[in-house]
Parts: C-alpha cells; structure tokens; sequence
C-alpha cells in the first residue's frame, strides 16, 4: 500500500487511514536511512510492554510498524528508540515506570541517536504527562491508548523537532485496520475485537483511560482471523475487556457466541479463545456456543473479586455470590471438563473477615483451576480510593496468604485430574530448563513438558500426561501431530 504515496512535504499526507499511516511510514523510513548513514550501523528498537494481554497486542502492532520503518528489534533497552507501553491499573505500576525512565536517561546521554516514546494506559492520565513534561524532558514522544495507529505519523514529528511529542487523546470512537503487526508466535495470535469499558467497577481505572466500549466490525475481524490462518495461525484469542459485550456498539448488532461460531468456521483455526468475560453478562447463548463449537478451548477466566455480596455490591460487579454460583454451576453442567481460572481481590475497603469467609466459601464451591490473587490497592481517580474504612495493611496480607494457601491447594487437586489420559497439545518452545524437552499447552491452557525438539514449535500433538507436578504436566508424545 505504501508504495502509492509520493512522499515529500509539497506532497500532503492522505486523509484517510490507513493510507495516512503508510505514507508516515514511508517517510519516516526516508529520515530513519538518514540516521543510519549518520551513526554508520543499523538503528535498532525495544518495545517494551507492562500489563495486560491487550497491552501485548498493542506491542505487537508498535513492533510491526517500526519494523515497516527499517528499524531493527531488539530486546535491549540499550537500543535506539525504547518504547514503554504502559501499565496504570495499579498505582506502583507507574513507578516503576518512573524508575526505569531514570535509567533510560542515562544511556540516552550516551546515545546521540536514542529517542525514548512512551504510550498505553499510564498516559492517560494528565497528572502523568504534566510529570513527564515537567521533570522527563529527554522522553521524545508520548501518547495514548486510543492512537497507537499513529506510531509513524507522530515518530516523523518526533524525528523533525527537538521538542517533546505529546498526543493524547480523551476518547475516541476510530478504530483503524490493516496496519502492519510482527507476532510473538506465528502459531498463535491475539486478535482485538472491541475496544474500552463501560463496566466502570468502582476500584479500576480502565474505563477512564481505555474510554468507552467500542467493537469492530465483525467482517474485518474475521477477514483478519482468515489472514492469520492463512499465514499458519492455529489459535487465536479474541481479546477485549468484556468479550461478552461484543457487538452492542455495532450498527448491526451481532453476539459475541455469534461471532465464536462464525470464527470456528475458519478453516485453519484449530483453537480459540478469549478474554475476558464479566460475570453479569454471560449469556446461555454464550454457554451453549462454549458447549456446542469444538474450537473453542474447555477453558473460562471468569473474575470473581469477592465472594461477598456486599463487597460485590460496593465493587459495582452487579452479581451477587448465588448468581455467581449459579453461573458456573450452569457452565460446568454444559461444559463438564471445563477449567475455570479467576481474579480475587483481597482487602477491598470495608471487607470484613466474614466478607473474607464469604471469598474463601466460593473457593471452595467452585474450585478454580488457577486464581490470580492480588491485595486491594488504593488506585488514585476511582471511587474505591476514596471510600472508609480501607483496611490495613497487615489484615490484608494475613487474609492473602490465607486465600492463596486455599487456592493452591484447590487448583494442584484440579490440575491432578488429567492424570494418565491423552490431551492434544500445542507445542510453543523449546523448554527453557531442559532443551531436550518442548513445552505447550492443552486446551484447558495447563502447561506440559515432553520430549521432543523444535520441528514441534507450532505442531498439535497428542501428549499422554505422565505425571502432574502441581500446576503442569510431565508427558510423553503419543502418536503422530497435526502439523
């Protein structure tokens, strides 16, 4: 596409997108060759991503139109252009950010062609640019969530001026596509199928600095699922910050089981998945498309955050415990195997060491495969931070290390059941602790290692599971993989 644009300034750039990020590209690919004639090597990048999945697939679209660009990748932040794609749902989140900008400045002193960018959720929020304005002058670039399409555009200004590039939007309601993307496995994919959060639970800043829902277009999704079976994907992962309001922004409304079953009817796609699903929506339809299309992996992430109604009910979660009970009552009588993992909040303001009984009592009933479970912070700009009775610190880390124990404990049982049988695997890497071993996951996503080497790397193989170590497996390889 980018070769249609004459570039140059008496050349205006294109209106419309895409058209208008290939004509950056191209022109800053013109102004990277100069940089590189000037230092006499190739110029390299890092991106570096904090946070959640949708983090990585932003990443994953920055690295690919750097890479467009003529920049080499890197994974040293000793590189020519650093990028952070920042992380804002917990506060130490942008502390760290801050901590290692210092060490960024350091080399850049040392780099005559260094340029430092920042974006993600961190950016979103004005009191942190006003910072990086004030006291970060050396970072180059900064900008948002809702403009990542932007990189070339915004990295050409970078490029012509010595001042700071700042370019943050409040919202947006533009979603543009077919831009370039560089995959961290070319067997495995993410895909974005909405963008934002109207969920507004009262202790996360997501839908402040993600903005409002938004879905794509259910065409262009699956024109972009086809392009990836095509270039050898086998599974993918439909991501958004609640799949199961898919479709509702669409002028054409579709449901988010509509568009699972269309996706299993991609030939090529062996495996998918999603994220994550908020429990007040989850829909028997969407049950009974779990339940009913093979592709889709025996495996939910459904956060519970207390099993307290109370605490639900100051949370703004919109279930109550016996809802929740009773939904993954429902999903197990329809998907009997199915592995149910979870995100539990311990120490929310107010809770109780009854509250505390109430998450422990829903552990015990439901019994999560795995649990992600962190201790309540304080997140400036959400309700929850400004509320009473915030719990100490030392009753929050007792109540933690009491949940994790019960959790752990709950999940090794879980995980023990596919003893002895034979699960189709998805082979990601060679094993880092012993070459001579490869490991993937099954569809539930529990790890397994097994011999084998890297002619695997992308294979679906049949893994009889030998032995369970807690939380993966020991196998051997059955028979024949799919290839």
């Amino acid at each position: 596409m980018e070769h249609l644009y004459q570039l140059g300034k008496a050349c205006p750039p294109p209106a419309a997108e895409p058209e208008r990020q290939y004509y950056f590209i191209e022109r800053a690919r013109k102004l990277l060759e100069e940089k590189i004639q000037e230092a006499g090597r190739p110029l390299t990048f890092c991106v570096v991503t904090f946070g959640c999945q949708m983090n990585a697939r932003d990443s994953e679209k920055l690295r690919g139109i750097l890479e467009r660009i003529g920049y080499i990748k890197s994974e040293s932040e000793e590189a020519d252009l650093v990028i952070y794609n920042t992380c804002t749902v917990r506060e130490n989140a942008n502390l760290r950010v801050y901590g290692r900008l210092g060490y960024l400045h350091s080399l850049k002193k040392k780099n005559p062609h260094m340029m430092i960018g920042l974006c993600g959720c961190m950016m979103q929020e004005p009191q942190v640019v006003e910072k990086l304005r004030k006291s970060y002058r050396f970072v180059d670039l900064v900008f948002g969530t809702h403009n990542i399409y932007k990189l070339a555009e915004l990295l050409v200004q970078a490029m012509e001026s010595d001042a700071m590039v700042i370019d943050i939007w409040k919202d947006t309601d533009r979603i543009v596509e077919d831009l370039p993307v560089d995959r961290k496995y070319p067997f495995k994919s993410g895909v974005n199928i909405m963008f934002g959060c109207n969920n507004f639970c009262s202790y996360c800043i997501v839908p402040y600095v993600r903005g409002r829902e938004r879905s794509r277009r259910p065409e262009e999704i699956l024109r972009e699922i086809r392009n990836l079976a095509e270039d050898g994907v086998k599974e993918v992962m439909l991501l958004g910050q609640n799949v199961n309001s898919y479709g509702k922004t669409l002028p054409e409304p579709m449901t988010f089981a509509e568009l699972l079953r269309k996706t299993a009817e991609i030939p090529g796609i062996e495996r998918i998945r999603f994220m994550t699903s908020h429990p007040k929506d989850l829909s028997p339809e969407l049950i009974g498309a779990m339940a009913e299309t093979p592709k889709v992996c025996p495996h939910l992430h459904l956060p519970l955050q207390s099993g307290s109604t109370r605490i639900l009910e100051k949370m703004n979660r919109r279930y109550t415990k016996e809802q929740y009970l009773e939904l993954t009552d429902r999903i197990r009588r329809a998907v009997p195997d199915i592995s149910l993992t979870t995100d539990i909040i311990v120490g929310f303001p107010g809770e109780t060491e009854e509250d505390f009984q109430e998450t422990l009592d829903v552990v015990e009933r439901v019994g999560f495969d795995s649990a992600f479970t962190f201790l309540y912070s304080r997140r400036t700009g959400t309700p929850a931070a400004s509320m009473a009775e915030q719990i100490p610190e030392e009753i929050m880390k007792d109540r933690f290390d009491r949940l994790l124990d019960r959790v752990q404990a709950i999940a090794r049982e879980r995980c023990a059941r596919f003893q002895g049988r034979t699960e189709e695997v998805l082979v990601e890497n060679i094993n880092e602790q012993d070459s001579s071993l490869v490991t993937g996951r099954m569809g539930s996503n529990l790890l397994v290692h097994f011999p084998g080497d890297a002619s695997l790397i992308g294979s679906l193989v049949p893994v009889h599971l030998d032995e369970c170590r807690g939380f993966y497996y020991l196998g051997t390889m059955a028979f024949t993989q799919k290839g």
